[in-house]
């Protein structure tokens, strides 16, 4: 890896030791060996050409969707909140989304532009990085149904462009290449009415406050909702809304939440997210299947 002043000196951050607890929606994680900012996409391309061939990566937005073990994340961590977050407004509705933009503020740029289709977008607490990589989804749309390219970077620093039928598309999953990340994309949304699409936005995110445990530091949907049913509505009749370990707890507004109350530990979270599995399947005979992503080492 090349010395840390030779990536700071193009407007960039590389730190050591990083606490992921300071970067990730429950605030909890330990550290990460190496945490890198990108200025732009051409450093990104230089920096990953410099680490080892085995080099541990982790790709971060703005760090919902994501536990990080209290042992920490032994590798580098690349971390593209607030970089690689231009949005440009194309001809015939076509949108181009760099990876790092968030995913409601694409949602009110596409408004204020007049182009409808992406208020679902309001309803989805990361990047569009973190979207793609998950087809991630809200209010009954998801991303990848308005994706008409995607650009991508190698292990080696090569930038690529790729269209969807490479990819194998399904709910809250996405397969793809291995070694490959995505870097932006290109949405295809339509001109339509810029007040209405705002009232949606409102709308959407009105139930999601009201629905949801917005503003607990919470990691989003735990659960993938299981085919024909609700994760929230298996976890609530199994009597778990409320239940707690440590400082971790299922949220009462909301089963699919975990909370951290304040005093959580990653382990915490983990053993409720394990104990609530095993309670459904006992309750339900349904294995549900986490939504977030675990990373790192134990304690």
């Amino acid at each position: 890896m090349k010395a840390a002043a030779e990536f700071r000196a193009k407007d960039t951050m590389l730190t050591y030791n990083e606490p992921m607890a300071k970067h990730t929606t429950w605030r909890v994680g330990g550290p990460a060996r190496y945490f890198f900012q990108p200025a732009n996409a051409s450093d990104l391309s230089d920096f990953l050409g410099s680490l080892a061939a085995d080099e541990p990566l982790l790709w971060l937005g703005l760090g919902s969707n994501l536990l990080v073990r209290d042992g920490g994340f032994n590798g580098t961590v690349i971390a593209t909140r607030g970089r690689l977050n231009e949005i440009e407004v194309k001809d015939d509705g076509r949108m181009w989304v760099g990876a790092g933009a968030a995913c409601a503020h694409v949602a009110r740029v596409a408004a204020r532009k007049g182009l409808c289709g992406a208020a679902f977008l309001s309803g989805i607490p990361g990047t569009m990085g973190g979207a793609l990589a998950m087809n991630a989804g809200a209010f009954g749309d998801d991303t990848w149904k308005r994706v008409l390219s995607v650009q991508v970077i190698d292990r080696t620093g090569m930038i690529m462009s790729r269209t969807p039928f490479e990819y194998k598309v399904g709910y809250r999953k996405v397969v793809k290449p291995m070694e490959e990340w995505f870097i932006g994309c290109e949405l295809q949304l339509e001109a339509g009415d810029v007040e209405a699409e705002r009232v949606v936005i409102q709308g959407l995110l009105a139930k999601r406050q009201a629905t949801q445990p917005v503003g607990k530091s919470s990691a989003g949907s735990t659960f993938k909702n299981p085919p024909g049913d609700f994760a929230a509505r298996l976890i609530e009749t199994a009597g778990l809304k409320g239940f707690a370990i440590g400082g971790a707890k299922v949220s009462k507004k909301h089963a699919n939440f975990i909370i951290n109350s304040g005093w959580a530990s990653a382990a915490n979270i983990e053993q409720l997210i394990r104990h609530v599995q095993s309670v459904v399947k006992l309750t339900h005979d349904v294995s549900l299947e986490t939504e977030v992503h675990i990373v790192g080492d134990m304690r």
